[in-house]
């Protein structure tokens, strides 16, 4: 039997080359490997204020996008979290056992609570509902971005102070991360990385964006005051430009070097996006014809909650009789 894996996407914002580079080009890679459950956490998603019905639409629109990308749902399970109830009941469980200290370090809580003038309690504790979401499936593997190292870490301390207080009940995940594009960053600021959330015009590239857009978005992507590329010498937009190339084409080192040293930035920029164009057309002209496919969606998603509600339910009872609970 394979081993299960296990990973999620929230259905906000308009997914991006970051999020395929580092989620959805290594979970097309890995999928046959596992037993491969891919969520669309829509829970998450109402820890800030969503229109209900754009957030219906975009649950839907990133099911197409995970088919189109080169996920299999004839072999995986693609599902929204909101389908499966055992998600919030395992979570209130984990929240019991949770240290309020621990979630208290959660730097992304930090960073999201300083965007916003109320932060609701829920964004505090996600962070349990995201162990949930993994422990429920007894995933033995989580493959996520670098990002993401802390909320696994918790799930992981999660786990094992369950399986110490009650016995052995959960799986204690491992994390998988491609070797390269794990981390692509923001093309107006490579500081930080590409977000759903960032607000700037030139930050990212929608998986969706047409070719217009996307010679305009990295062609005003920051670079520095070199006339040319210098391996010796890379700065964060020059090394992020070229990171990008190098995982959507597959180069080693040696022809990175190669090809891009001593290029101007010019020529750079052009080159980025021709690949990003060529990468991104097929799986466009796939997301049109699944979306013109009435109903195909909608039933993707019930079949995928169909087939991971049994998992998720009998972890759910392990969980009551060890703590319990009444059931």
């Amino acid at each position: 039997m394979k081993p299960r894996a296990f990973s999620a996407v929230q259905p906000s914002g308009n997914l991006h080359i970051g999020n395929y580079l580092g989620a959805l080009k290594n979970w097309v890679r890995l999928q046959y490997d596992y037993e491969s459950i891919f969520g669309i956490v829509d829970m998450h998603a109402i820890t800030v204020y969503q229109d209900p019905s754009e957030l219906q639409k975009k649950t839907e629109e990133i099911a197409a996008l995970f088919i189109a990308a080169g996920i299999d749902p004839q072999h995986c399970a693609i599902f929204a979290q909101s389908s499966v109830p055992a998600h919030v009941e395992l979570a209130w469980v984990l929240t019991c056992v949770t240290p309020f200290g621990w979630l208290g370090r959660m730097t992304q809580f930090k960073a999201k609570a300083e965007q916003q003038e109320s932060v609701g309690t829920g964004l505090f504790v996600y962070p349990v509902l995201m162990a949930a979401d993994i422990l429920l499936y007894q995933a033995a593997v989580v493959p996520v971005g670098e990002d993401q190292a802390q909320h696994l870490e918790l799930t992981r301390d999660i786990a094992q102070r369950f399986n110490a207080l009650y016995g052995e009940t959960f799986v204690v995940p491992q994390t998988t991360l491609p070797a390269v594009g794990a981390r692509i960053m923001g093309l107006d600021d490579p500081t930080v990385k590409m977000s759903k959330s960032a607000s700037g015009s030139f930050h990212a590239i929608a998986l969706l964006d047409p070719p217009e857009r996307i010679h305009k978005v990295i062609g005003r992507a920051t670079t520095d005051t070199n006339p040319a590329v210098d391996f010796e010498n890379l700065s964060p937009g020059v090394a992020n430009l070229l990171g990008i190339f190098q995982a959507l084409s597959g180069w080693n080192e040696e022809q990175m070097r190669g090809q891009f040293g001593g290029m101007n930035y010019a020529g750079l920029k052009k080159r980025v996006s021709e690949i990003v164009i060529a990468n991104l057309e097929p799986i466009q002209a796939r997301y049109r014809a699944l979306v013109a496919e009435q109903g195909y969606l909608r039933k993707v998603l019930q079949q995928g909650a169909q087939r991971v509600a049994p998992i998720a339910n009998t972890t759910l009872e392990l969980v009551k009789r060890k703590t319990g609970l009444y059931s």
